[in-house]
């Protein structure tokens, strides 16, 4: 009952933080790297306990790893899990969802978390902003972790697959960069829990801003009724 009161918590602070979320239309003057020419029109935001972060994707080099990661955006799957790992000028990494969530999956969420994605290899890269896949020593067994780079790191190009990159939120990375950390292994990882309290996407060539919001409204709607769902059948 009392792990149960715990994610019941986590949930709630999860609603709350998306039933507040103000949808300003994107802002070209403020972005990180929006000029690159990789980029598609999808933007995803992570809500953080310390600041937002924004990225887009690059759909043409990465095909379906970007598919397979928007798609576990567009289904909440990334709401409540955290950032386990932050390697000051190396990597933040987002840990696994199956794991590192503290709300419960329902089934079409498990599904898609459980699956990987074949290693899509290109010649982009590994700088400060850029997304880059986790994975084991199987080049095709990246699933749902991924790592934003904090600095250049020339020994994983080619070798961890590039989807996307940062457009807005280097102020938090650099919050977070600051935080105190451990080492585990080879992990460098922060002493608290760096949580992704929500998320939600847009697509920047939608033609007003009007309609951006109500598209964000409808997002957030969603994710709050499915954790409205989950606390009815756990306590009703």
């Amino acid at each position: 009952m009392v792990g149960s009161l715990v994610t019941l918590r986590h949930a709630v602070a999860a609603a709350a933080a998306l039933l507040v979320v103000t949808a300003d239309c994107a802002d070209a003057s403020t972005t990180f790297y929006s000029s690159d020419p990789n980029l598609g029109s999808a933007r995803v935001v992570f809500q953080t306990n310390h600041g937002d972060i924004e990225f887009g994707f690059f759909p043409h080099i990465a095909p379906k790893t970007v598919e397979h990661i928007f798609k576990l955006v567009r289904l909440g799957c990334y709401n409540t899990n955290h950032f386990f790992r932050v390697d000051k000028g190396f990597v933040a990494q987002v840990g696994a969802v199956v794991g590192g969530r503290t709300a419960p999956m329902n089934e079409e969420q498990k599904k898609e978390a459980e699956k990987t994605v074949v290693g899509e290899f290109s010649s982009v890269k590994h700088v400060r902003g850029i997304l880059s896949m986790g994975r084991y020593s199987d080049p095709n067994s990246a699933s749902s972790s991924f790592s934003i780079l904090l600095g250049d790191a020339p020994h994983l190009d080619g070798q961890y697959a590039v989807f996307g990159r940062l457009t807005k939120g280097d102020d938090t990375l650099r919050k977070l960069e600051r935080l105190p950390t451990h080492r585990e292994g080879i992990f460098v990882m922060p002493l608290e829990r760096i949580e992704i309290l929500s998320t939600y996407y847009y697509d920047i060539d939608v033609e007003s801003c009007e309609a951006e919001k109500s598209i964000l409204r409808r997002r957030l709607s969603e994710s709050a009724s499915e954790i409205e769902r989950w606390r009815r059948k756990c306590f009703v």
